[in-house]
């Protein structure tokens, strides 16, 4: 509703804007307890002190602000933040005008790939980062992936999925499992690619998963199915310089870089760095990608996960183990250092988070 245009009254502001009787205009100067600074009137601007008219108000809309519920809800500012960790609703109750606010800002993170089974097993993939802008719920720092734009609401339920992370290897010398898709607001972000194991190749996928050591694989390519901004990069290669555990993955891709390649008789790939935003009101970092495993000669280390829950590689001679990616990051599993199954680990689940401004 608005003022009408024309006959305004006294009770029209008042239904509009809110106040008691008896009704006083010097009530409804903007910025005042009943008149938003800056709420639109076509017959305005409305002014902050001095006179004031009743055609001034003509016209005159109030300032809305979306209000919802869904997810863990917290607020910082004039913002709320809805995380969501698992499936669920974003239910829109108000959808504000655009004097307040009437869209939301977002952040869509996939789970990430599992690791596949070999004595340099390949490391999975992050899952794919998508983010808004920022454009409508305040400043705070972006990721370098930040691209589209907000989304205009409507009342109605919103479902969420959250992807989980694909599974390690389900026996010796097999590959991991891709990660799941997460989807809210029509935006969907794909799942991280699997690692490779013996025999197989590393998937594609929101970033691509590392090839193995064993006979020296490609890495999975990242940002498939494509999108702008890229939701994220390549897998690395693995290495095999022959000999007994001469042989090294490739990492997972991660949000922002393409994974390294395995180094042969040294340390698997480092996966590729994820994405930092603040978001959330807390600058943390999402969808690194997994180590690649290691053989192991003459003592190599392990290799890193890339920042944002990307697991450490394995060390196949020296027995050191994978880890799994980081739940809720969107985190590639680190690579196996050993052929059985176990050796092999999880991806990270993914994570929604949705951001507007409600007063």
């Amino acid at each position: 509703m608005s003022v009408p245009s024309t006959n305004t009254k006294l009770t029209g502001i008042q239904t509009e804007f809110g106040g008691s009787n008896p009704i006083q205009l010097s009530e409804y100067y903007s910025g005042g307890p009943l008149v938003p600074a800056g709420a639109p009137a076509p017959n305005g601007p409305i002014p902050s002190s001095g006179q004031i008219t009743m055609g001034d108000f003509r016209g005159a809309t109030n300032s809305a602000f979306v209000t919802a519920s869904g997810g863990t809800v917290t607020t910082s500012g004039d913002f709320k933040i809805h995380t969501f960790t698992g499936p669920g609703t974003f239910a829109v109750s108000d959808a504000g005008n655009s004097a307040g606010s009437n869209s939301v800002d977002w952040m869509v993170v996939a789970g990430g790939g599992g690791s596949g089974a070999s004595c340099a097993g390949g490391a999975g993939g992050a899952g794919g980062f998508r983010e808004s802008p920022g454009s409508v719920s305040g400043s705070y720092s972006t990721s370098p992936l930040a691209g589209g734009s907000a989304v205009g609401v409507s009342v109605q339920n919103y479902p969420i999925a959250v992807g989980g992370g694909g599974t390690g290897a389900g026996g010796s010398g097999q590959p991991g499992s891709p990660g799941s898709n997460s989807t809210a607001l029509g935006i969907t972000s794909t799942g991280g690619g699997r690692g490779s194991g013996n025999a197989d190749n590393a998937g594609p996928g929101g970033s691509g998963g590392g090839g193995r050591g064993n006979s020296s694989s490609g890495g999975g390519s990242g940002n498939t199915p494509p999108v702008s901004p890229a939701q994220g990069k390549n897998g690395g290669s693995g290495v095999d310089t022959g000999g007994g555990y001469q042989e090294s993955a490739g990492g997972g891709g991660g949000a922002t870089a393409n994974a390294a390649n395995g180094t042969g008789n040294g340390p698997g790939g480092p996966g590729g760095t994820g994405a930092t935003t603040s978001i959330s009101a807390s600058s943390t970092a999402y969808a690194g990608g997994g180590g690649g495993g290691t053989g192991g000669a003459h003592g190599s280390p392990t290799s890193s996960g890339g920042t944002g829950g990307g697991g450490r590689g394995g060390n196949c001679q020296s027995g050191i183990p994978a880890i799994a990616g980081t739940t809720n990051t969107g985190g590639g599993a680190g690579g196996s250092g050993g052929n059985s199954g176990p050796k092999a680990k999880a991806g990270g689940s993914g994570i929604v988070i949705i951001r507007y401004k409600f007063q």
